[in-house]
């Protein structure tokens, strides 16, 4: 699989394989957010919950709430989406991953919802589909500052990530093209008003201790990746369509 690079440590140059990030230093990102659990399953998640275990022991220190994500699995997509992946491979690319895509996504995410948020349109060149760019460029620019700090999600407020749909066809000339569309549910603590953003859960999540908590939004966001296998092309993924539910529809 190709690399999914970072140039000068603020532009990715492509999103080919979407398996790692590299800059002049290796980056890892971690599986798993640290004081969260995430219940990982097909489309949907269902509701999130709050937890805080306790302890009998008074002179030990109180852990920090953790949130668990539920999903509600759909068993057609799931069988959908793996005869898909059954065909990618045979007809594709063999050496394509779920995972290891999933895993380049959610960087490519939350590196281009950062861009969106700042409003640094020209970085995604490259990255977005040049038609995309400017219809962007026109939504962002009738935000609301904290609409546009919402956009942005951090790696560690990324709570669940799923592949979606997935899209094999041909053009009229014979290009061949493979989409597939993921969907996040991230955390914001950005100041949203309450009345226009019906839908979405507000619950408190401890910091550092019981009187440190933080009011914090769960968001969605679903972000379709393409890449041409037409002989001759180059191997890249690049996305051709940005929703944020509530802020960018």
């Amino acid at each position: 699989m190709a690399l999914f690079t970072l140039r000068n440590c603020s532009k990715l140059a492509s999103l080919r394989g979407l398996a790692r990030v590299t800059t002049h230093e290796s980056v890892h990102l971690k599986r798993c957010i640290k004081s969260h659990i995430c219940v990982l399953s097909p489309p949907g998640v269902g509701q999130v919950v709050a937890l805080r275990p306790y302890s009998s022991d008074r002179d030990e220190p109180k852990p920090i709430q953790k949130l668990v994500v539920v999903g509600i699995p759909n068993p057609f997509i799931w069988l959908r989406t793996r005869v898909y992946y059954f065909l990618i491979r045979a007809y594709f690319d063999s050496e394509f991953n779920i995972e290891e895509f999933t895993e380049g996504a959610k960087q490519a995410f939350c590196h281009v919802s950062k861009l969106l948020s700042q409003c640094q349109f020209a970085a995604l060149e490259g990255l977005v589909a040049g038609d995309l760019i400017g219809k962007l460029e026109e939504k962002c620019s009738l935000l609301p500052p904290s609409y546009k700090t919402a956009l942005s999600a951090r790696p560690d407020e990324l709570m669940y990530s799923t592949p979606g749909d997935v899209g094999i066809y041909y053009d009229d000339t014979g290009r061949r093209f493979v989409s597939i569309l993921m969907r996040f549910w991230y955390l914001t603590s950005a100041h949203l008003p309450e009345d226009t953003l019906e839908g979405t859960r507000v619950f408190q999540v401890a910091i550092g201790g019981e009187r440190e908590a933080e009011s914090k939004r769960l968001l969605t966001a679903n972000y379709e990746f393409q890449r041409e296998f037409t002989k001759g092309v180059a191997p890249d993924w690049t996305i051709t369509r940005i929703e944020h539910s509530k802020l960018l529809d």
